[in-house]
């Protein structure tokens, strides 16, 4: 069955539109500064939110459906918006990897990271797990940080990235940044809460690639 084609709004970037590939949306948002982009299953659903304010989109302001009853979501109750929101995105034709950070109040791509060859989801979500740490350490920020990786979370716990994937030539720099990383956790304190996206209740985490 083809892959239904997307198309991916741009709000802030390096040019600012509709476009119909990944490739295109990237070359205006990756290292743009704030950028601010968002996908679409329509070209009509594409071209409404170009035309409506990004957050109502993006951020916790974007409309959200959810599937559980009204007692569940209180139980869970809403997420904190003075936080940053971490994803990886993982390519299953290539094995290419990378990861960003979100400020989720104002949808703001604070880093993003990749791609980086021969990877895993789980590598690059603990990766960027790490780097929020790490930037919120450098700029003196305590907010908490939001990941939808169990697996991720757990290995922050233990200060290892434990992984069964095979080193390779091509994922040299991959496994030399989680060297890096895991000497981060162990040298370094944080007072940062880490939380669990709960995407049942509030929809994709707000770094998300948009490539579902």
């Amino acid at each position: 069955m083809a892959k239904r084609p997307k198309y991916y709004v741009v709000w802030k970037g390096r040019k600012t539109g509709i476009f119909s590939s990944w490739e295109d949306c990237k070359a205006q948002t990756n290292g743009f500064d704030g950028a601010v982009f968002k996908s679409f299953e329509s070209k009509e659903l594409a071209e409404e939110a170009f035309h409506s304010s990004s957050s109502d989109y993006v951020g916790r302001n974007k409309k959200v459906v959810s599937y559980l009853s009204k007692e569940e979501l209180a139980l869970i109750g809403e997420p904190i918006e003075d936080a940053i929101a971490v994803d990886g995105a993982w390519d299953n034709t290539t094995g290419l990897v990378e990861y960003q950070g979100v400020y989720i109040k104002t949808g703001e791509v604070l880093f993003h990271v990749g791609p980086l060859e021969d990877g895993t989801i789980n590598m690059v979500e603990f990766l960027a797990i790490v780097h929020a740490l790490a930037l919120c350490k450098q700029w003196h920020w305590t907010i908490p940080i939001y990941s939808d990786s169990k697996i991720a979370l757990g290995w922050i716990k233990e200060k290892k990235a434990r992984t069964n994937h095979s080193f390779s030539e091509k994922n040299k720099k991959l496994f030399e940044m989680l060297a890096r990383a895991e000497k981060w956790l162990k040298s370094n304190t944080y007072e940062n809460e880490l939380l669990k996206w709960e995407t049942k209740a509030w929809g994709e985490n707000p770094a998300d690639f948009g490539r579902k």
